[in-house]
This record gives C-alpha cells, structure tokens and sequence, in this order.
C-alpha cells in the first residue's frame, strides 16, 4: 500500500489521570540548537573568525558612539523646549523681568504659608521663564521629636501636669525657625518647618531654597530674628507665671505652681522692678508699683541677710528711682537703709549677717561669729548712694569703715582675700584658701566699681584692685589640657584646686570695664581669654547650660577640657557669663558674643522653661533627656539674667550708658556721681 521508499510515524500520547501535562519545548530548543551548532561547524574557521571580528568591532563602536548620541538627543529636546517658548511669546506670553516677580500672597502656595510677608525674599529670576515645580512634599512631622528627646522614659509628675505650650524654637546655628509645640512630658508633638532664618543680628545671609535648589539660587538676605523681642516675651513668660503662683512673695516655684518664702519681702518683683523699665513693659511696672505702693512693708519681724537685702532691694529701689525719678521708690529705699544699719553695732564694725527689719536687731549665723568677706565687702555701692540722695552720711560713713579696715588687714596672699572675717575682731579667719568664687567674688568687682562709682579719686580702691589682678596672675591663672583655655582657679594652703564657679564668670566684663577706664590693655586681653572658657562652661555641656562649677583639666586623659561632678551639675539660671558678654560686646562691637548670649537663651528656653509660666533651675546639665528640674526661679534670673541678655541685644548703646552708670552685683544700675560730688 505504500511504497518502501516513504515510512510515516503517527505519535501517541497515553496519559491516565495521575499523569501531568507535558511539553515538548525544551526539546524543541534543544533541537534548534543542535541544528544551529552543526551549521556553525560546516563553517570555515576563516569565515568564523570573520563574523566573530565584525561582532567584536560593532560592539565597540556601539560602546564609542553612545555619549555623543545622547547629547544630539539632549540637544533636541532643549531645541523643542526653546521652540515652545517661542510658540508662547509669538502667542503673546512674555518672561518675567528680574525684580519685577509678584509677592506671592501668604497662604496661596503650599509652604510659604508660615512665611510674614515681610521677610518674603524676592529671587532673582533668570530671562528666560522656567516652568514652575511644584510644591516639594514635606515629610509629615515626626511624633517623636527631635533624637535628644527620642530616648525619654518615664518622666515626674511636674512634667505630665503642665501640658502643653507652643513656642518658637531654632537650630543649633541658629539657621532654621520651627514652630514647635512641646509636651513637657518630654515627647515632641508637632514640629512644623519654616523658612529657614539666620539667627544673627547682623547681616548674615541665608536662602529660602531647599538642598536641590541651592545651587542655582543666589543667597538672599533675610529680616533676622527679633533678639531684643525674644528677651521681652522669655520676660513676659516668667512674669506670666510670678504673677499667677507667687504675687507678692520672694520667689516662685513654677512646677508646683507655687512660692517660696526667704524674707517675705517681694523679693522677685522688687529685683525686676528696673528690668522692666528698661524693657519698656510699661503694664507690668504699672501693676508691680501699684504693690510697692499698698503692700510693701519692711515693719516684719523677720531675719533678712544684710547683703542679699541689699543689693536687691536696696539696690533695686535706688535704681527704679534713678530711672523713672518716682520718688515713691526713694522713700522705701530710705526706710529699708535705716532698717539695716544695726547690722553695723559690732565691736569691729565689721557688720552682722543677719538683721530682724521689724525689731532692729541683728546677728551672726547660729553656727559662727564670722561673716564671708564677700557680703560685708559688696555693700558699698547702695549704701554710699543713699547717703548721696539723703544728705545723710551715715550710711556711707558705715560701709567705708568696713573698706578701711580690709584694706589694712593682714592675711593677704598678693592682693587676694581669704573668705570670712570675724565680726568680733575684725581679722580674717581660716586663712589659707584664696578664691574668685563664691564668698569672696563682689569684693574684687565692688573694688573697681566703687572708684569708677566715685570719679577715680580714691586711689586705694584702685592700688586694691590692681594689686589683686596681679595676684590672680600669679597665682591662680591657669590653662588646660588640650585646648589651652584660660581659667582661674583655686587656691587652698598652697595647693592649686583646677575648680571655677561660675560666679568666677564675672571676671571678663569687670576687667574689660577697668580696660575701658584707662587701666592696663593686658587686662582686656585676659578679659578675651576668660570670656572664651565661660562661654566653653556653656558650649561643652549637653543641654548648652553651664554647671555651677567646672573642674579643669590641667593634663586631659579623656580629651576633655572641663569635667563637672555630679554634685556640681545643677544651673541656676545665673547671669554672669550673659553679664561679661554684654560688656565685651559694649566694648568691642564683636557680634559673636551676641550669638553665644543668644544660644544661651534658646538653652534657657528649650530645658528651662515652665509652659505654665516661668523658668526653673535644673540639677544636671549633661543630661538633656532629663535635666532635673528642680521647681525654682531665682530673683535674678529677671533682675539680672534677662537685663542682660536685653542690653547685649540692644542696638541702643546709650541704654544705660556705661560711662554714666555702674552696675551693682544685682545688674541694678547706679549713677556715676557727678565730678562736684
């Protein structure tokens, strides 16, 4: 039937229902590759070699050929944008002129609706339009906060009652402004981006772009921030709470939401009294004169510290009265004068600590008969005045005996003071320990204070003072390891202690004041060093707060200039580095020590502040997470600290002119007497 030559196959496929569906394609590839192999094997190898070298060469020229193709494309598509360009302005659609670019309106473009219209800055645009981006996408805020407040356990009581507050906080340089609310249960709530700011005061440039747009846009400057504006609301604020705790009493406690007692004499309002004058808060010096008014009494049976009393209230009042000539302040200054002077009815003259104001007494401390060399030495400046207002010498007859005396005693170390002196014989006591700290500090300051206070005649003031800034030289001035930062020291039975308070922090602007009076140009250079180590107390910390003491090292083991033990680790909210600063800023118009007095307060403002009202002082400053607050605001965070960093901001520099006025250790400024006085 079929013929030998031609033999057919028929394929069939036997499946069952376990067998699985089958192709054939990979032995169809398999086939096509044989097939493809045996053709390339019927080839020459001269005419393998050839292909393979046509392959090679093509690949290569494939390889050249690419980049200069892609910038014909490039240049295509840049020639068709440019065409279209053309289409729009022979279609009556214009480039924007530089300079002439429209305000845009607050809340018409997404993020630029934080932005005042006034600071809007106006970016040059090139000649030929560009097609507006759209709006970059910003990353929702984070509900964890910034990472110094992303480690937060749990947290006291105080922080879980205030709530919360909104205030305005800025980066590290200053650069960036944030509107921020902040749970002072420590967790960051919302922290909403703004244009980006400087925070100088003097002309420094920044840009509104963000990272991709930086490269082509031209810097621009901005209205910079507000300095003086921020110290009025940090003083508002801490008002804001004195007033709704602690109205009346010595100081307010701004956690519990309460006061604390010393004198029982309005210690705080009387401190801001001045400051609030010179801030220009005309309501709050209106409402805090009406309570010195009616309520303020010095007829209490009540212990007050000599010193204390007066370089706050005394000095307080003394200064109200010189700046708004109300002669109500006068005659309380009078009445509190009076009330002090039993301290004076020693057997050496050198004066009590303590006084009772209502039954006219006073006395040394319940455990011994001395006083510290300090408060009996740093009272002359309020008492002298008084006997100049009052015609009335026996207060400055008083407070000069107690000079005379210092000034003869023996117990010196080349100028330096030991700390206490007895009541009873009028020598020093525990000699041997030699310091600019705590107990002996206002002594050197009142030294040259008292000489500028009285027109430069009394040259014992001045040979004093003089000889003990030689003494610090000799020997308590010292440099760490390994940055070679000034810092003085303490000296105790011959032996150095590498330790400064920040008391000691006084120093620069007191020396910097003597420079500007005709006294030795190395005393301005010291004044640059010290101020340097006072604001590396402020920068080496954590939470950008100096500790109460610091503990230099003279040999560093651990690359550290500055080491604070536990003890030492708590800020008060203390005004004398922001003192020096405004003083060399007065003197040397440098505006670095602007921007370290404005980091200080966003410090103050960021670990410090109280939303219900207030600031308090904190037990550890290298410790962000949990600085420790400790629910105190001192009489001189607005008597002093916040004066300060006012003066340091103002443009203004006849604002309390320092060739017209003297500040006592309290920042409240006292007249310099006139040449007939």
């Amino acid at each position: 039937m079929y013929s030998p030559q031609r033999q057919d196959f028929v394929s069939l496929t036997l499946g069952d229902q376990y067998s699985r569906s089958y192709t054939n394609g990979k032995h169809r590839r398999q086939s096509c590759w044989r097939v493809s192999a045996w053709k390339w094997k019927q080839l020459s190898r001269l005419q393998r070699s050839l292909i393979l070298f046509l392959l090679a060469f093509l690949f290569i020229c494939g390889i050249l050929s690419y980049p200069s193709l892609t910038e014909q494309w490039r240049g295509l598509s840049d020639r068709s944008i440019k065409e279209d360009w053309v289409e729009m302005d022979n279609g009556g659609l214009r480039p924007i002129p530089p300079g002439l670019v429209p305000k845009i309106p607050p809340g018409v473009v997404p993020g630029f609706q934080d932005i005042p219209p006034e600071v809007m800055p106006e970016i040059q645009r090139p000649s030929i339009p560009l097609l507006p981006k759209p709006p970059a996408m910003r990353k929702p805020p984070s509900k964890r906060g910034p990472p110094v407040l992303q480690k937060r356990g749990n947290v006291s009581d105080w922080q879980v009652k205030d709530g919360e507050e909104e205030i305005v906080k800025r980066d590290e340089d200053g650069g960036k402004e944030a509107k921020t609310v902040i749970s002072w249960r420590g967790a960051m709530i919302e922290a909403e981006q703004g244009t980006e700011l400087q925070s100088t005061a003097h002309g420094k440039e920044g840009t509104v772009a963000d990272a991709e747009k930086a490269a082509s846009l031209k810097p621009v400057t901005v209205k910079a921030v507000d300095r003086v504006e921020a110290v009025r609301e940090a003083f508002r604020h801490a008002w804001k709470g004195y007033k709704a705790f602690a109205w009346g009493h010595d100081e307010l406690k701004p956690i519990s939401k309460t006061h604390g007692e010393w004198f029982g004499l309005g210690l705080t309002l009387i401190d801001a009294l001045d400051t609030m004058w010179i801030l220009g808060l005309k309501d709050e010096f209106a409402e805090a004169r009406k309570w010195v008014e009616t309520e303020l009494s010095f007829s209490k049976n009540v212990d007050v510290n000599l010193f204390e009393s007066t370089i706050r209230i005394l000095g307080g009042l003394l200064s109200t009265y010189h700046l708004t000539g109300d002669t109500l302040f006068l005659d309380k200054a009078k009445d509190i004068g009076f009330r002090l002077m039993p301290a004076f009815k020693t057997p050496s003259k050198i004066p009590y600590s303590d006084v009772n104001i209502g039954k006219g007494t006073a006395h040394p401390p319940r455990w011994t008969t001395d006083s510290t060399v300090a408060e009996v030495t740093s009272i002359q400046l309020e008492f002298r005045e008084l006997s100049r207002l009052t015609q009335d010498p026996q207060y400055q007859n008083a407070v000069e005996e107690v000079t005379r005396q210092v000034h003869r005693l023996e117990g010196k170390r080349d100028g330096l003071v030991p700390m206490f002196i007895n009541t009873n014989s009028g020598k020093f006591t525990r000699r041997g320990a030699f310091t600019l700290g705590a107990r002996a500090d206002s002594y050197y300051e009142y030294l040259l204070k008292q000489w500028l206070q009285g027109g430069k005649k009394e040259t014992e003031l001045l040979e004093d003072y003089l000889q003990a800034i030689e003494g610090v030289r000799k020997n308590l001035l010292r440099q760490t390891s390994p940055s070679k930062l000034t810092f003085v020291g303490e000296l105790s039975n011959g032996h150095l202690n590498p330790k400064m308070d920040h008391l000691v922090c006084f120093l620069p602007g007191t020396l910097a004041l003597g420079a500007h009076n005709g006294l030795p140009a190395d005393h301005m250079d010291l004044a640059l060093q010290l101020m340097e180590t006072c604001h590396q107390m402020y920068a080496q910390m954590e939470t950008g707060l100096s500790p109460e003491i610091a503990h230099f090292n003279l040999q560093s083991s651990n690359g550290r200039d500055i080491d604070v033990k536990p003890a030492d680790r708590h800020n008060l909210l203390r005004p004398e580095t922001v003192e020096s600063l405004f003083y060399m800023y007065r003197f040397t118009k440098d505006s670095k020590y602007r921007d370290w007095g404005w980091d200080i307060l966003q410090s103050f403002n960021k670990y410090t502040r109280v939303p219900s009202g207030g600031y308090t002082s904190i037990g550890n400053v290298r410790d962000p997470v949990n600085p420790a607050p400790r629910d105190k605001m001192e009489s001189f965070f607005l008597g002093e600290t916040l004066k300060y960093l006012f003066l340091l901001f103002s443009d203004d520099s006849e604002l309390i002119s320092l060739d017209k006025y003297i500040f006592n250790t309290e920042a409240h400024p006292l007249p310099i007497w006139p040449s007939t006085s």
